[in-house]
């Protein structure tokens, strides 16, 4: 539901604008990595849709935002997703292992914070110098 997901015509708190942190680039982002509906395998354009509902307590963040078609989106609305997928006989098994195989690639690429790690050239305290 996309009025759902934006608050329309509800009055929006603090907690609410701390927990609606998807930016430009992680949209742009989740799309390249998805490709198509996220639910149904369609073609866009493609909606944000909360894969755990705003309203039952999900936030609006890359781990929990896909790209949906309209169709879905709409039809989906506020509903868990794995029953809903179930009740449209779409296929949950291809899109959970999906979203997992994403969550796992924005896992590892979140961890690569560009710190030393201990690779040929990084900088070292001189402990294993052998001296």
């Amino acid at each position: 539901c996309a009025g759902a997901a934006t608050g329309l015509g509800a009055q929006v708190t603090p907690l609410q604008v701390d927990i609606n942190d998807l930016t430009g680039a992680q949209w742009e982002e989740l799309l390249g990595l998805w490709g198509v509906c996220a639910y149904c395998g369609g073609e866009g354009p493609f909606q944000k849709d909360c894969v755990l509902p705003i309203s039952r307590g999900g936030r609006y963040t890359q781990q929990n935002v896909v790209p949906a078609c309209r169709s879905c989106n709409a039809s989906k609305c506020n509903s868990e997703v794995t029953g809903w997928m179930r009740r449209k006989k779409l296929d949950e098994k291809a899109f959970l292992q999906g979203h997992a195989e994403i969550l796992m690639h924005l896992r590892v690429r979140n961890a690569d914070d560009g710190a030393p790690t201990g690779e040929a050239g990084a900088p070292s305290d001189g402990a294993d110098a052998g001296v």
